[in-house]
């Protein structure tokens, strides 16, 4: 599968795939219109090896929220992403067995050489 879930409104994630020029064999999910499902979720959970993976720690409503100060689990961390898009990592991007998570230089790169 090639995927990529972002944010139409965020201009990061726009500019992110500009700069990747994502092929049109990508299906492209803005997870603010079109929300993450249940099997989504658990699909990326597998190819990155856990739920904190896929969690924005920079999200807004997890300062909101004071969740630094307590002890999440892989539960806790999944649940938070299904009730609300700002929880989710953005882009996550997912080429066959390949994803690529957050907007970080490196991850940009690596997500480069593998489109």
């Amino acid at each position: 599968m090639k995927k990529v879930y972002y944010l139409k409104t965020c201009s990061t994630c726009i500019r992110i795939l500009k700069e990747l020029n994502i092929p049109a064999d990508y299906i492209l999910q803005d997870i603010k219109t079109e929300p993450i499902t249940v099997a989504q979720i658990e699909e990326m959970q597998a190819l990155s090896g856990s739920y904190e993976a896929l969690f924005s720690k920079r999200a807004k409503l997890y300062k909101e929220m004071n969740l630094k100060n307590q002890d999440l689990t892989e539960r806790d961390y999944k649940q938070y992403i299904l009730e609300h898009y700002t929880f989710l990592s953005r882009p996550v991007i997912i080429n066959g067995d390949a994803i690529f998570i957050g907007n970080s230089k490196k991850t940009v790169e690596s997500a480069k050489g593998n489109l």
